[in-house]
């Protein structure tokens, strides 16, 4: 599915090569910056782990000093009785010339004795050993913990770079972008263009009627969600299904098939429902666009994201993060761009989830 996805995205890229518009410019740029983050993310995310290995391996190196403090002064007790005493013990009950009964008894004694101080040897061989271990491997997490952090901070500043980028490049489209968006023809094209991807992953998705994507076979189906999903962004409504696009009713005749989610840039943007994704790429009109397959024919759309941080083929949970807010592909104001759609149409998101 994901080769096929993949050769999708490339064969949707290579026309619109041949129809190319000042936000694509943005696309390289915007591209960037959503690997960055996802490649932090990750990075992060494998510091954090890092961290808590770190702290259990401190603890039980800890742990693991006391007992041999405690073995070694064992250790010295016994080497310092058995000096004390001359001859081993053995051997000396031996020659003692004691009755055969006692003496049998005292070389049993004698041989628990040794098997005893034999043991605690041994034990603090092995606790030798694996202190050896854990400074070895205290020693490789904090050399891959410094390896991490140094990977962190050279995305860290390659976001940072590329959000120049972007805003220098916005800056001088941002006048055919606002055009742009006063024409019903855009706005059409742009539409069309989602309708269109909407119909060729569900061919490639829904192959078999059978088929439940990964992530949702043992969750709730989704025709059952109703009334209780949550929008998967917290901000401000500004655009609701149906409503006018571009301008008054009269000028744009386009009509939202979402809603418009106002939210600062960078806020997580949760997976509404269990499911698979099925696209996550840079697509004209939506920027960095994620959609995931829930199974029943229901697909969730989640637009102009600064960041997708999962892959086609990867299973989400509700209420995962998949991606970040932002204002990819030519919106001039931060937020996240909802859909939800059935067979490919769209309907209203919020008849579907709880409104606080």
């Amino acid at each position: 599915m994901r080769a096929r996805i993949e050769a999708l995205s490339r064969e949707l890229e290579e026309k619109e090569e041949t129809r190319k518009e000042a936000r694509d410019a943005l696309r390289a740029s915007e591209r960037a910056i959503s690997e960055a983050n996802r490649s932090l993310a990750a990075l992060e995310a494998e510091g954090r782990t890092l961290r808590v290995d770190g702290a259990r391996l401190a603890a039980e190196r800890r742990a693991l000093q006391s007992s041999l403090a405690e073995r070694e002064a064992a250790i010295e007790r016994m080497l310092v009785s058995r000096y004390a005493s001359g001859a081993p013990d053995a051997l000396r009950a031996a020659l003692s010339g004691d009755d055969p009964a006692t003496l049998a008894r005292t070389l049993h004694y004698a041989g628990y004795v040794s098997r005893a101080a034999a043991s605690v040897l041994e034990q603090y061989r092995e606790d030798l050993a694996r202190r050896e271990r854990l400074e070895r491997e205290v020693e490789e997490r904090r050399a891959r913990l410094t390896e991490v952090e140094r990977a962190a901070r050279a995305d860290r500043d390659r976001i940072v770079a590329e959000r120049k980028e972007k805003r220098r490049i916005f800056e001088r489209v941002a006048r055919e972008v606002r055009a742009g968006r006063r024409q019903i023809g855009v706005l059409r094209a742009d539409e069309t263009r989602l309708a269109r991807l909407v119909e060729r992953i569900g061919r490639i998705v829904y192959g078999r009627v059978e088929r439940v994507p990964q992530g949702a076979q043992k969750s709730q189906p989704f025709s059952k969600l109703r009334g209780k999903l949550a929008l998967p962004v917290a901000g401000e409504l500004t655009g609701r299904f149906g409503a006018p696009r571009g301008g008054s009713a009269g000028v744009s005749g386009v009509e939202a098939k979402g809603v418009f989610i106002r939210a600062p840039e960078g806020r997580p943007v949760k997976a509404i429902a269990a499911g698979q994704v099925v696209y996550a790429d840079w697509m004209r009109g939506f920027g960095n666009l994620l959609i995931v397959d829930h199974g029943e024919s229901y697909l969730s759309i989640y637009a102009n994201n600064e960041s997708l941080l999962r892959q086609v083929g990867d299973a989400v949970a509700p209420g995962d993060t998949v991606a970040t807010t932002g204002a990819s592909g030519g919106n001039e104001e931060s937020g996240l761009y909802f859909e939800l759609r059935h067979l490919g149409r769209a309907f209203d998101p919020l008849r579907w989830v709880r409104l606080k």
